[in-house]
């Protein structure tokens, strides 16, 4: 009976200290919002009422989490995108890519009609206490923050692209800090730090510029007296970014930017099958995981690729691979026996294994954190966005080798397969920078929740910077600087102008002087 009581106590407790908050994560790709899925519902485990408009509801309803607006896509990208399309897409700079179909397309949303009742009859019993949204391109729903006046945070499913850091003035320190649209070291040549500065300044006007069509996007839906979308995107009091020091190396930072890395990384809720633990355990000689994510179809690559893919993986037997294939019926002849397809694998478990040698991967960046989650070396090809930045890190770190789909050969397939199970520098190296990477006084988790409750109670305010409130050239001195110059310029003028009066008086005095002894 006592332990009943408690028990209704602390779910009273619970309820008490909860708070109401609006998840919009509109965009569709499931890898993102892998990571923003799993906050969202540790917040309804922690007591808070979530609401959450996606396109990913959830299959299995939880208490507290209420998928409020399930949005509808018109083409399904999970397990859909084909090599051609990926050709295409690497034909597109980033900034326009997100500023448009990854960015204005996707405000259109705010003419859904469940979005147009939400903004204009917000619930009221308990209103909302604040708002998380995505921080990638569609900025614009920020908007929803400002119509409900409560604070919004954002979280980055990346690290965070040139142009968000100026929402909440987090320094960016280009002698060293490379934007996350180049593949440079810290420590960069002058060329390098040159081209950064350029390549930073190129993109942020670039992605602004595209970004703007969003002010009418906006205004069209929700009103028109909502500010400029500049203006909502420094309303947001904190980002939450997927990086982590240990991989993404040492940066200023202003405290509103919260890192996160590997925040998704988890079990709950996915069940291996008896037949692939069955598989991996008996695999004995060790086996190697191959996938391409949650989007891409290996089956689509051209056949020359494939067979490249088939020819090296069968030579590695008996060590196994184990491979992610969509739809395997759309693979040529011809697998070899030691390769296990599959169209569906828990991969968190599957790197958690103690027969696993490495990891096979596009280097998308939700997997790759996996992988160093469990110290699990890696084999890079890189298709698309920032995959070819976050294998370059990986290598520059020794836990990965790098191969380029469009230079693929069997021979250097056969080398990276060699070095990846026979070079222990990339296991023990990896072994530990995961020590590193897990190495935290909170859990991502639990420092996410933290900081998203620490906003709720103390304002929108609480982790503004002050650079918020000054011009560029004001935070970068450059007025201090001018004043300074123009002191010193002042200075040596009034110097020079001293030193030649002091010179004119003194030859004043030795003529005067040389005409008496004259005379």
């Amino acid at each position: 009976m006592k332990l009943l009581l408690i028990i209704c106590l602390w779910i009273m407790i619970s309820m008490c200290h909860g708070y109401r908050i609006l998840g919009v994560f509109p965009l569709n790709v499931k890898s993102h919002f892998m990571m923003f899925g799993h906050l969202m519902k540790t917040l309804a485990r922690k007591g808070h009422q979530v609401d959450v408009i996606s396109t990913f509801p959830l299959k299995k309803p939880i208490p507290n989490y209420t998928d409020l607006i399930a949005l509808k896509v018109e083409k399904q990208i999970m397990n859909n995108v084909t090599y051609d399309e990926i050709v295409e897409t690497g034909k597109i700079s980033m900034a326009y890519a997100m500023g448009t179909f990854l960015g204005n397309n996707i405000c259109e949303n705010f003419k859904n009609p469940q979005i147009q009742k939400l903004v204009r009859n917000p619930p009221e019993d308990p209103p909302y206490d604040l708002i998380v949204m995505e921080i990638f391109g569609a900025h614009c729903y920020a908007a929803i923050g400002h119509i409900l006046k409560v604070p919004v945070v954002g979280v980055s499913s990346s690290v965070l692209y040139p142009w968000s850091n100026d929402m909440i003035a987090n320094p960016e320190n280009l002698a060293f800090a490379p934007n996350n649209l180049l593949s440079y070291p810290q420590h960069m040549s002058f060329w390098q730090r040159t081209h950064n500065l350029l390549h930073t300044l190129y993109n942020k006007y670039y992605f602004n510029y595209a970004t703007r069509e969003q002010n009418e996007i906006m205004r069209k839906y929700l009103g028109p007296g909502l500010p400029d979308i500049r203006e909502l995107e420094n309303s947001v009091a904190m980002i939450l970014t997927n990086s982590h020091m240990s991989m993404n190396g040492i940066k200023d930072r202003t405290p509103a930017l919260i890192e996160v890395g590997g925040l998704h990384v988890q079990e709950e809720g996915v069940e291996l099958p008896a037949s692939l633990e069955k598989w991996m355990n008996e695999s004995t000689s060790g086996f190697l995981y191959f996938s391409f994510g949650s989007m891409v179809k290996i089956e689509s690559f051209p056949v020359k690729y494939l067979e490249i893919f088939y020819n090296s993986l069968g030579k590695i037997a008996p060590v196994r691979v184990l491979m992610k294939i969509p739809n395997p019926s759309e693979l040529p002849p011809g697998l070899p026996k030691n390769i296990h397809i599959l169209p569906w694998i828990p991969q968190v478990k599957v790197l958690k294994h103690r027969n696993i040698k490495a990891f096979i991967t596009h280097g998308g960046l939700m997997g790759t954190q996996e992988a160093i989650h469990y110290g699990v070396p890696l084999i890079g090809i890189p298709l698309f966005a920032d995959q070819f930045i976050n294998i370059d890190t990986y290598v520059r770190n020794n836990i990965a080798v790098r191969l380029d789909i469009e230079t693929l050969t069997e021979e250097k397939m056969d080398e990276a397969l060699h070095a990846i199970l026979h070079d222990s520098k990339y296991r023990d190296t990896m072994q530990k920078i995961s020590a590193k990477f897990l190495d935290r006084p909170l859990s991502a988790t639990d420092t996410a929740v933290y900081w998203i409750e620490y906003i709720i109670r103390h304002g929108a305010d609480a982790l503004r910077s002050p650079a918020m409130d000054l011009t560029w050239w004001q935070v970068q001195l450059l007025d201090v600087c001018a004043f300074l110059l123009v002191v010193a310029l002042l200075s040596v003028y009034l110097l020079i102008v001293a030193v030649r009066f002091v010179l004119k008086l003194a030859n004043g005095h030795r003529k005067v002087s040389n005409k008496k002894k004259i005379s």
